[in-house]
């Protein structure tokens, strides 16, 4: 029986019959035959259905058991379903939270309605004598938001939407260019904004006006700086009552510096009338003394030069305006008015199809200054000659304005519509009871008519770029004028290769990416057109910083949205995408091939007129979100142009900006827009400088590690000036040793071996220190030197970049190299020998010449009532600061102090100041200049205490100290250290050191 089963009880033993003597075996195999047979008849007409398998007797747990379908089975194998237990996260959030679209910036869902069509601006577009680039620019709160507001009225058809507005949005202004959620929550302008708009002039000739909206803030004064690089001219706008202020100085000096024409917008004319109450003959010497403040600031800019530069309304380059109320006029235009209201039929006038006896220049030029209109004898002349006579502009301008204003807001309104009829305005019945503002700005809009004066005043006054490009070339172009490249630039030839100057990156609505604005100085800007893009430290020998791209798209830039375009011509601005990852500041596009195989050139970077010295450190709350932070870091200082950021020694990552308000916007723009998470941030220091006042008290040298080469140096103060022309780009250092020497020959009386040996400035080719050959030729093989020289100029660099004191650059410096001992065999004075070696001498001799700290200094201006005086010399004088001057501002009462802060001690000063002041202060605050910190900071008798602050002499060894600490360096700063030992025992020996 065993045999007849296999140990699982399978049967293996004989066959066994049935009753028909055939096999089991055979039987079962028949049986599975036919089965198939009748399988595979089935198939041709429907597919096998599976058959479940009949109850299992396996055990199942009850966890395993299936009662319903699962998940995967309901939704599929694709789809991700998260079943989450009861608590796991707050009702508030939901378990699948739905996409969010960020957006940080204020954005037209469509393209607005335009009173023109677009066919037309881009067709202008083509024609550069049609096109005006302007910047409009001015102090804070000066009007030129709401001037850009009174051109985009004119332009686009969006009154419906405004008068939709309810509450509280209703008195608000328009602010069309501010598109930042901070520029609108703060009510100032942070960042420039671009707008192209078709504007006609009284000839009703069409022209393009490109703008450019700068911020007011003195923090901002980068903005400005970036903004004038692309224009041709600059419209600049002022408050008749607070006049010229901190920020408007800074304006008119960076653009008559830039050789950029000015044109003056007196702003804010309604104030001497509703505010004020000025009588007109008042009102005159009001706005004349405004001119002249503009005129002031231009003359002491260029002494002796100015006159050629002046504003005057009888030049054609001042325009007086009032945003609020939406009208502007110039002399002219003034003139023209009253042209169109006398018709007469004398002569024509050359304007439309009127006819007028009127001539409308010579009328416009006695409509200012010292001219007199005599009623009585109806003619004008010089002098008073009798007693109902009155200055022109008072009798013909200001008095009709005057009318106008105390009708308006005084006239009841049945008496208000025939006064208006007879100047030919026309109101609708329910206009008549509409609020005061609202009924004043319609009269005053159809009274003064659209802008055509101002859009005749930039035509005339302003170049258009075919005549403004050559400027541009000889200023800023760093490749040679009589390239074909250079020669297509200058025509605006849109057939020539493409070179686009690009100066400022715009991010995206999401804060994801950038767009670059520039201006297309040849060619044509076109979408899909492979580029290269050089970056500022490009150059024919190193090509490192130059990348290929290719332009995604191209539009105009309007601020609140673009217009897509297939293509932007020479001679206009356009905004690229897809051309910004190597960007940081500015950056030059080229054609991938110029004309005969020519070099790339680029632009020269823009030299800002302020200086980065408000310094803060930040780190993530969380540290593995430091790679986020770093990239929100890169894209900050891709946003913001005088924005800087580094890593310090002890790994603490550093922003540099302008001032409180600036870094307070660019952090918020870390956190919330570009790296959307919560950062730790220091507390406010500055930067510091390293300087000397004396001449080393002997000659340091110092040895190479190898010992068979010798560098000896001097450090001495550098003569007054010197520091500011070479930063201000007077003298360059990569020209010809000729034309560096005669510069210092003439000017500083060098003589003529001194000022061609002059071999570097530093820490770059624009830094405020020198390094000077002083070596003999009797005494040094000159020829070996020279194989030297880069190596001692990157020694004179490095050390001029982190001074001794506490790494902080140095300034006013001069390093003159008085003997070189170098080895004949050229292996041994190599880079890695002499470099290290030229910065230990520089370090010994800065140490041995009386070296000092210098800290920045902000100029303070602030405007406020005569109450607030005495606390404006409390709250300064706490904090080191002083008084320069104090003075009424003519025909107001506000009172305009000067001041002067050291940066260090300005932290809070602004709250400090509206605290005690009630907030009747504005304050502004420039940086102005280095001056040298009080003491001695290698001092070490100065023992500064825990939680006291440090007086008169012990500062600067106070700053020194702790500025080590904090960057993590040993507090002892000897020279010992860079000293070779056996000069430092000789010197200690004599006495020359104490320690």
């Amino acid at each position: 029986m065993e045999e007849l089963y296999d140990e699982f009880g399978n049967f293996i033993g004989d066959a066994q019959t049935d009753a028909d003597g055939q096999t089991v075996s055979d039987a079962a195999d028949a049986y599975v035959m036919d089965e198939e047979s009748e399988v595979d008849a089935a198939e041709h007409d429907q597919q096998l259905m599976e058959i479940d398998e009949g109850p299992s007797n396996a055990v199942v747990l009850h966890e395993d058991k299936q009662y319903y379908p699962s998940a995967s089975d309901v939704y599929g194998p694709d789809v991700e379903v998260l079943v989450q237990e009861e608590d796991a996260q707050p009702l508030t959030q939901p378990i699948i939270a739905p996409v969010v679209q960020k957006k940080f910036t204020v954005q037209e869902t469509d393209l607005p309605p335009v009173h023109f069509k677009r066919e037309l601006l881009t067709d202008l577009m083509n024609y550069p004598d049609q096109i005006r680039n302007i910047a409009i620019a001015g102090h804070l709160h000066h009007g030129k938001t709401a001037f850009m507001d009174m051109l985009v009225m004119e332009t686009h058809d969006i009154q419906d939407k405004l008068d939709a507005r309810k509450g509280r949005k209703v008195e608000e202004q328009l602010r069309y260019t501010d598109v930042h959620m901070l520029e609108r929550q703060r009510g100032l302008s942070i960042k420039a904004a671009p707008m192209s708009l078709v504007l006609q002039a009284s000839s009703e000739k069409s022209h393009l006006i490109n703008v450019l909206d700068t911020p007011g803030h003195v923090n901002f004064a980068d903005e400005v700086a970036a903004s004038l690089r692309l224009v041709d001219g600059v419209v600049l706008v002022v408050d008749v009552v607070e006049g010229v202020q901190v920020g408007t100085e800074q304006v008119i000096k960076h653009a008559i510096l830039e050789d950029l024409p000015i044109t003056l917008v007196v702003n804010k004319m309604d104030r001497l009338i509703l505010e004020l109450r000025l009588p007109p003959k008042d009102a005159f010497f009001k706005i004349r003394h405004v001119i002249e403040e503009v005129n002031t600031v231009i003359e002491k800019t260029i002494p002796g030069r100015g006159e050629s530069r002046r504003v005057s309304p009888e030049k054609g380059n001042v325009a007086f305006a009032s945003t609020s109320m939406r009208w502007s006029f110039t002399l002219k235009s003034f003139a023209r008015m009253y042209s169109d209201f006398y018709p007469g039929s004398e002569r024509p006038t050359g304007f439309g199809n009127k006819t007028s006896s009127l001539d409308v220049d010579k009328f416009a030029m006695r409509l200012w200054g010292n001219i007199y209109w005599n009623p009585e004898k109806r003619n004008f002349s010089r002098e008073a000659l009798e007693e109902s006579s009155q200055r022109s502009f008072v009798h013909w301008i200001l008095e009709p304005i005057y009318k106008l204003y105390s009708h308006t807001l005084s006239s009841s309104a049945a008496h208000l519509k025939v006064k208006l009829h007879q100047l030919g305005i026309r109101l609708k019945p329910s206009e008549y009871k509409a609020d005061a503002k609202v009924l004043m700005r319609l009269v005053c809009q159809q009274y003064f008519g659209s802008s055509t004066g101002f859009v005749d005043m930039v035509v005339r006054h302003v170049p258009s770029p075919a005549e403004g490009t050559q400027r541009l070339l000889e200023r800023y172009y760093t490749g040679p004028l009589d390239t074909k490249t250079a020669e297509a630039m200058q025509k605006c030839d849109q057939d020539g290769p493409l070179v686009v100057h690009v100066t400022k990156l715009f991010n995206t609505q999401d804060a994801k990416a950038f767009h670059c604005l520039g201006r297309v100085m040849s060619g044509i800007a076109k979408p899909f057109q492979s580029v290269r893009v050089l970056g500022e430290g490009y150059t024919i020998e190193d090509e490192e910083d130059m990348v290929a791209a290719t332009i995604a798209e191209t539009w105009i830039a309007e601020s609140r949205y673009n217009v897509t375009t297939s293509g932007v011509p020479a001679g206009n601005w356009v905004l690229l995408g897809g051309v910004d990852n190597s960007i940081v500041k500015t950056a030059t596009i080229v054609a991938q091939k110029l004309p005969d195989n020519e070099d790339a050139f680029i632009f020269r970077p823009i030299r800002h007129f302020f200086e980065s010295v408000f310094k803060v450190a930040v780190e993530p709350i969380n540290p593995s979100e430091l790679p986020k932070m770093l990239d929100g870091l890169r894209k900050i200082n891709k946003s913001y142009p005088l924005i800087t950021t580094k890593v310090e020694e002890s790994g603490e990552h550093v922003v540099l900006g302008t001032g409180e308000l600036y870094m307070d916007c660019v952090l918020h723009d870390l956190r919330r827009l570009y790296a959307d998470m919560e950062i730790k941030v220091s507390d406010p220091v500055t930067r510091f400088c390293e300087t000397v006042v004396e001449q080393s008290a002997i000659k340091c040298y110092a040895l190479t590690p190898n010992k068979k080469n010798k560098i000896t140096m001097v450090a001495e103060p550098l003569d007054p000036g010197i520091a500011e022309d070479i930063e201000a780009g007077k003298v360059n250092i990569k020209d010809p040793v000729r034309v560096v020497g005669k510069y210092f020959e003439e000017k500083y009386d060098y003589d003529l071996l001194a000022s061609r040996n002059i071999w570097a400035f530093g820490p770059d080719d624009m830094g405020p220190n020198m390094l000077q050959n002083d070596t003999l030729p009797s005494e040094v093989d000159m020829k070996t030197l020279r194989t030297v020289r880069d190596s001692l100029r990157q020694g004179f660099s490095w050390a001029t970049r982190e001074g001794p004191l506490c790494e902080e650059p140095i300034r006013n410096t001069r390093f003159r190299i008085t003997d070189v001992d170098l080895a004949p065999e050229a292996i041994f004075r190599g880079g890695g020998q002499v470099i290290p070696t030229s910065r230990r001498a520089c370090y010994s001799s800065f140490l041995m010449a009386s070296p000092r700290l210098m800290e920045p200094v902000y100029a303070c201006s602030m405007i406020g009532l005569a109450d607030a005086k005495s606390s404006l010399y409390t709250v300064l004088q706490r904090r080191r600061g002083h008084v320069l001057q104090d003075a009424p501002i003519a025909g107001t009462p506000l009172y305009s102090v000067r001041g002067q802060i050291p940066v260090i001690d300005s932290f809070g000063f602004e709250t400090d100041l509206r605290i005690h002041t009630q907030g009747q202060v504005s304050l502004s605050l420039v940086f102005d200049r280095w001056q040298i910190v009080p003491g001695d900071p290698l001092d070490s008798n100065i023992k500064p205490r825990p939680l006291e602050p440090a007086m008169g002499q012990a500062l600067a060894r106070d700053f020194v100290l702790k500025t080590r600490r904090r960057k993590g360096l040993a507090e002892d700063v000897s020279v010992s250290k860079f000293l070779e030992p056996e000069l430092f025992r000789s010197l200690k020996e004599s006495g020359v050191l104490d320690g």
